[in-house]
């Protein structure tokens, strides 16, 4: 009786621990330099989905040898080969508008304006409820990260 509960103990650890692990494995990256084409399976045999614009950020899974299976903004998941990532981080605005301000702070003046869909880079490691972003015209200021995904 007592190995048996030791037994339980240890499978009931072991699953918290592999859960813990993979929710903390978390990592994002882009689709680059050039556009990726997405798969239903980590083959090129596999159906091809749709292509990836470069810059696309994405959620990386699960790696599998050379493939990755990612998430995208709306939520869906491919299979993409590893070549076609890099570490940049990328963000994809998701509200309507997002503002970016001079600083994290709602009073701050306005820099820019994004619209939704539009890619900003990470600039600086999420710190706060605000993300430091770069536009692809060189301006840099704070925008809400719940107006954007990727973070």
């Amino acid at each position: 009786m007592r190995a048996l509960r030791l037994s339980l103990l240890w499978l009931i650890g072991a699953i918290t621990a592999q859960g813990s692990a993979a929710w903390a494995a978390s990592e994002f990256k882009a689709i680059g330099p050039g556009p990726a084409i997405m798969f239903d399976a980590p083959s090129i045999k596999g159906r091809k989905l749709f292509a990836a614009p470069a810059g696309m950020p994405v959620e990386v899974v699960i790696t599998s040898g050379d493939w990755s299976r990612v998430r995208d903004a709306a939520g869906e998941l491919a299979w993409v080969e590893n070549k076609s990532l890099n570490n940049k981080r990328m963000l994809v605005v998701e509200a309507a508008q997002a503002v970016v301000r001079s600083a994290a702070d709602d009073t701050a003046p306005v820099v820019f304006t994004a619209v939704k869909g539009v890619l900003l880079e990470l600039a600086e490691p999420v710190a706060s409820s605000w993300v430091k972003v770069r536009h692809r015209d060189g301006d840099i200021g704070y925008a809400k990260a719940s107006d954007v995904w990727g973070e």
